[in-house]
């Protein structure tokens, strides 16, 4: 019997709780209910895939957001690739079977025992986050050698000949590097393009750097003279500001705003938020930084308007974004 027929007034309370949050608190909810009921933090998960429209089987797949972009199929997965029932817990009570006991053996079991808590989503309007019990898509690998030698044992009778059929085309079709790659092909994960931006997050560390002043006077001195600007006692104009950024953050290292998002994102998060973007790049990043500035000091020093000097910022560094009132 389930809670809400055994207690029907505390159902009704938890509804009406319910619909008195909004979705954020919702979500929030949902998310330490998990939490609390699984006893660990669930890794997001970055892609989804299914196995269903190119092999045939509904096994769900997942790429999660840690260094190594591990690639995990679900508890419930691992046993329909295998052909076991997706109910229950086919998969765990197979593997830790007196049949497999000999042939899984401890490392490998100890594994297996660890499944990976997945998040998938953030939860969007009414609908929490969903969290998933998964397993590193390499020990399917491992688990299909076991069954094998399990069967050359003897341990695997005649009911268990679609697993041992299962295991051996899998083993047939994969290495571990293959199923990797494979999980990666059907979430529509790049790997390609996830390392090109890794490789700009290298120009940004998490923590502001000590503050040392990165701008030369002479850049803005050659600003004001090229926009007619007036300069003030104290700061910089607005028409100044838009400059830097689309003049040094928007282009620098060529990554077309990419460093720029990244430096607004970690300054967003962080506790200086008054601190200068500049800070939060890395020493890589700082050596672009000041190469940048050095070729615009020179290009804007040789320019007569600001129509050249722009000119010859487009020349050098691309299309850059219209200023406001410019």
């Amino acid at each position: 019997m389930s809670a809400s027929r055994k207690n029907p007034q505390k159902a009704k309370g938890a509804i009406a709780l319910a619909n008195s949050m909004t979705p954020d608190e919702r979500k929030a909810r949902a998310k330490r209910a998990a939490q609390a009921r699984w006893g660990e933090k669930p890794l997001l998960a970055i892609r989804k895939g299914n196995f269903e429209e190119s092999f045939g089987i509904n096994v769900d797949c997942y790429v999660i957001d840690d260094a190594q972009r591990t690639a995990v199929i679900s508890q419930t997965g691992m046993a329909m690739a295998l052909g076991l029932s997706p109910r229950g817990n086919s998969f765990p009570s197979f593997i830790n079977s007196q049949a497999m006991a000999e042939s899984i053996g401890g490392e490998l079991r100890e594994k297996l025992d660890k499944t990976l808590l997945i998040q998938w989503g953030t939860g969007g309007g009414d609908q929490p986050p969903i969290i998933i019990h998964g397993h590193d898509a390499s020990l399917l690998i491992d688990v299909c050698n076991a069954i094998a030698d399990a069967r050359r044992r003897g341990r695997l009778n005649k009911r268990y000949d679609k697993v041992v059929q299962q295991a051996a085309i899998i083993n047939g079709a994969s290495a571990k590097s293959g199923i990797k790659f494979l999980v990666y092909a059907l979430t529509g994960y790049r790997p390609e393009v996830e390392e090109v931006i890794q490789a700009f997050k290298i120009y940004v560390q998490e923590g502001a750097r000590e503050y040392e002043k990165e701008f030369p006077d002479q850049l803005y001195e050659h600003w004001y003279r090229l926009y007619q600007l007036t300069k003030p006692v104290r700061g910089r104009p607005w028409k100044a500001k838009f400059l830097t950024v689309d003049h040094v953050y928007h282009p620098l290292a060529r990554s077309n705003g990419k460093i720029l998002e990244l430096t607004r994102a970690l300054k967003a998060k962080g506790e200086s938020k008054n601190a200068k973007l500049h800070t939060f790049l890395s020493d890589l990043g700082v050596k672009a930084l000041r190469t940048h500035l050095g070729q615009l000091l020179g290009i804007a020093g040789i320019s007569k308007s600001a129509q050249e000097y722009e000119q010859h910022v487009r020349t050098l560094f691309g299309d850059q974004p219209d200023l406001p009132g410019v």
